[in-house]
């Protein structure tokens, strides 16, 4: 009987094994119930979540105004066709548009599928300004997707050998070469796409030259400049869109992870400007906008555009970073709000480190060897704050200990 109830890891690891492609290294561990900052796994061991399902869970884990959305939604009608109007649908656009570029937005149900949307759209409006084959500018450490498109525009996993031909037109600079970002814009160019703050790389916020220069760029050749708000959107810096704490403002935005509220929404939003963006047609998506995912979002937008609460993602961020940065072990920190990338020291690996924080009761993530990335819930109190830089020390003590 398939039911909801927690098995054995052994016989998790044995259904794996047997029956999914081995894509994922997970953890000895299953989590079967969360509430705000807090996880409980299949034998009762609790642990405070600093990494919320890779910034999916902002607003806590199953906080009661999204899930009473979605209950209520659920018991009224749970899906219809794109080709029906939906309430929960429309009124997420208007939303989506009205709280970053004012134009219109394209949603789908994930963060690929809505860079996917952008790449069709830039390429579809450099056709429209003559250019027969137009060209991408993206930087060097960005993630973008593992679909095609968004893959081709994520430099260090464009796998030709395993994946490829590749779809061409993406070219890659360096993350932190203003003046190389510049010049590699020209008459093909039909976007610069970014993320103002590189999440998969480890934390490395886009410096503020970088940015000017790409939107001086854009503008001198009629280029589009695109923002991937996937991991950096829906609070997470401090502000509802990171953008709005930088010094320059896209034309398009991708948002996906936290926006549906632990559901799997994305959008693609553009400012008015770019006009309808895409037509009848040219694009679309079975599950987007579901009712169910649409009502989530709606709740979820709603509880992250909270003054107060993104006023507090600034300063507990402060705070951690303040505590963190006195953990032996830990040589620099790299932040933006909630955002948090820790560089180690020399003979430490994160990987380690991740694996002993389950032991001591704390979910992170090792992005890659040097660097330990926390992405909790933006509804942690000063008290889990406090916390987690404790339980962190311990397990940065404690694979220290391994690797001696």
């Amino acid at each position: 009987m398939i039911g909801s109830g927690a098995e054995p890891i052994d016989q998790l690891r044995a259904l794996e094994e047997r029956y999914a492609m081995p894509t994922y290294a997970r953890a000895p561990v299953e989590f079967v119930r969360g509430e705000g900052c807090t996880l409980w796994d299949s034998e009762g061991r609790e642990y405070l979540d600093l990494f919320a399902g890779v910034s999916v869970h902002n607003a806590g884990h199953c906080h009661p105004r999204i899930v009473g959305a979605i209950t209520d939604q659920a018991g009224e009608v749970a899906g219809i066709s794109n080709l029906y109007y939906s309430t929960p649908a429309m009124r997420l656009h208007q939303r989506l548009a009205e709280s970053s570029l004012g134009g219109r937005a394209f949603l789908c149900n994930s963060g690929a599928e809505a860079n996917e949307c952008a790449i069709k759209l830039v390429r579809r409006h450099a056709h429209a300004r003559g250019i027969d084959r137009p060209e991408i500018v993206v930087l060097e450490g960005g993630f973008h997707g593992r679909t095609l498109g968004a893959l081709a525009a994520t430099v260090k996993m464009a796998r030709e050998d395993l994946f490829g031909p590749l779809p061409e037109g993406f070219v890659g600079v360096p993350r932190d070469d203003a003046a190389a970002l510049e010049a590699a814009v020209g008459d093909r160019t039909a976007a610069v796409m970014l993320e103002p703050i590189q999440g998969e790389s480890g934390v490395h916020p886009i410096d503020d030259q970088v940015l000017e220069s790409a939107r001086r760029a854009c503008e001198a050749s009629g280029a589009l400049l695109v923002f991937d708000e996937i991991q950096t959107g829906m609070g997470r810096t401090g502000h509802l869109w990171a953008f709005e704490g930088g010094p320059v403002r896209p034309d398009v935005m991708t948002t996906a992870k936290a926006l549906g509220g632990g559901l799997p929404v994305g959008g693609c939003v553009i400012a008015k400007h770019v006009g309808n963006g895409l037509e009848l047609g040219e694009h679309g998506s079975t599950f987007a906008g579901g009712p169910i995912a649409a009502r989530a979002a709606l709740t979820a937008l709603e509880i992250l555009s909270d003054a107060e609460l993104l006023a507090s993602v600034r300063e507990r961020g402060a705070e951690l970073e303040k505590h963190c940065a006195q953990i032996e072990g830990i040589e620099s920190v790299r932040r933006r709000g909630l955002m948090i990338g820790l560089r180690l020291a020399e003979g430490l690996d994160s990987r380690e480190i991740v694996a002993a924080g389950l032991d001591a009761g704390i979910v992170a993530n090792a992005p890659n060897p040097e660097t330990v990335r926390l992405l909790p819930p933006l509804v942690i109190s000063e008290a889990e704050v406090l916390q987690a830089a404790d339980r962190l020390a311990v397990a940065v003590s404690a694979a220290a200990r391994t690797g001696a």
